[in-house]
This record gives C-alpha cells, structure tokens and sequence, in this order.
C-alpha cells in the first residue's frame, strides 16, 4: 500500500491557492503539509482544498505570520501543536494517520529563519532559531510506542556542504553557519532520525529546494539551498520509495521561494 507526502513552504496560501492547486493537479500527492501560510485560523481556505479531495485539514496560523497546516486524503487524529520557545509563534503541528496497518505520527515545521546577521549576541532573531533547534533535540523518531515517525517542514538550515551552491561562500550566512548546521545534525541523531533526501540523493551530489527572490535569472544562476526536508523513523527508511523536487515550480506565477518536495513510500 502506497502513500505520497508533499512539504511545501507556500509563502501565503491564500495568495498562493492556484500554485497548490496546479501542484495537486500534476501531482495528487495524499497529504499536503504546508508552511508559513500566513493567515489565522478563521480564515484557512478548507473549501479549495477540500474540493480537491482533502477532506481532512489541521491547521495551526496566526495573521500575518508563519502558520502550519497538514491536508490529507486519509482520516487524521491526535491533533498537537507544541510551542516551541514558549512566544506563541505558529510553527508546529503533528497528527496521526495510518495506512497498511501502521500508525504513523507526521510532525510539519517550520523553523525561524534567523534573521540576517548569525551573531545572538545582536541578533534576537538568531538567538530564537538557535534554540528552537535545541529543543527540537528533544523530539524522538521512535517516542511512541508502535508509533513509526515522519517530520518534514521548512527547517531553514541546509546542513551539508553540498546542501548549498558554495559551502565556502556560505558558512558566515544563516542557514549554513556550523552552529546551525551542527545544531540540526544533531537533532536528527540524538533524534535517531533518517534523512530520506539524502537517502535517495548521494550527499556529495548538490540537492536545492530554494532560490532565493534576489536572484534576477534564478535557474541561471541555481544559487539554491536545501532548506526543506523529509525525515522518518528508522523502520519506515526502507519503504521509501523516491524523492521529487518539483523545481518547476519556482518558475510559476508569483511563485513561493520554496518548491515542493515529495516523499513516495510503499508499505
């Protein structure tokens, strides 16, 4: 039995309603985890998706800001949001789906950007990302019980060299500085969590899922960095089956700087 999973940083989902909907179209993933959809609960638009057959919608927003949301053609429950840092920030939400008999925990991120300058000591901004990532080492792929594990969301942190267009232009910038770096590696350890893109591509191989809006001739230049992921419990490692990048759509209309990544596993 089969199932697909599609992160995607949508940068407003209400401005960005037709990109889904084109992405669903071409793609028909089954469950759909969303990042900084910037808009309050009240305001979600369920009616889009729903049309497009997720009948199942958790969302956890704020206006303006952040906000997470998970859409899913299967049934969901245990619904969670965990605030990390405790400033009430939209940046968590985790439910439960099975298929093939096994119960699954999907946790949907979004983790701070950082600001500008990798320095805490001047940069609050930075100081909140640095330890939200700290108590995200508290999170375990295996911390229920016949309970298999996935987490995927904008991490905002390319951990590995080839995570980046230049690891050495890029260790003084945030997202690829080695406190950041080195946080989220150990996450995934202390964690004992699987990278599934780095499964699937060699990590001396260049992987991307953002270009920056800066950049006038983005896929020209392909100055791009891992910033989203897809990581699982160990048991469910070898049921995956592929990867997708839809790098396609950071060339649609007002695109978001983030492209959807897809997760196929067969169970």
């Amino acid at each position: 039995m089969g199932f697909s999973i599609t992160t995607w940083n949508i940068n407003s989902v209400r401005l960005r309603m037709p990109l889904v909907e084109q992405l669903v179209l071409k793609h028909r993933p089954d469950i759909l985890c969303l990042q900084e959809t910037k808009v309050p609960n009240e305001l979600f638009p369920h009616a889009p998706l729903r049309a497009m057959g997720y009948e199942h919608i958790i969302i956890h927003g704020q206006k303006g800001y952040h906000g997470v949301a998970i859409a899913s053609r299967f049934p969901l429950t245990e619904d969670h949001r965990q605030d990390y840092c405790k400033v009430g920030d939209a940046r968590h939400i985790s439910a439960v789906f099975e298929r093939g008999g096994r119960r699954i925990r999907l946790h949907n991120f979004y983790v701070p950007a950082g600001g500008d300058e990798p320095d805490r000591e001047i940069n609050a901004k930075f100081g909140h990302k640095l330890d939200f990532i700290e108590e995200m080492k508290l999170l375990k792929a295996n911390g229920e019980v016949g309970t298999s594990s996935i987490l995927v969301g904008d991490l905002n942190i390319a951990p590995h060299e080839h995570d980046v267009w230049s690891h050495k232009q890029l260790l003084k910038i945030v997202s690829h500085t080695p406190v950041e770096t080195e946080g989220l590696l150990d996450v995934m350890k202390r964690g004992a969590w699987l990278d599934l893109m780095r499964q699937q591509v060699p990590i001396n191989e260049k992987l991307y899922t953002w270009w920056s809006y800066r950049a006038k001739d983005w896929e020209a230049a392909d100055r791009g960095r891992r910033l989203d992921h897809i990581w699982s419990s160990a048991d469910l490692g070898p049921h995956l089956q592929r990867i997708d990048v839809v790098k396609e759509a950071r060339g649609w209309e007002r695109p978001s700087d983030h492209v959807p990544v897809t997760a196929h596993f067969d169970l």
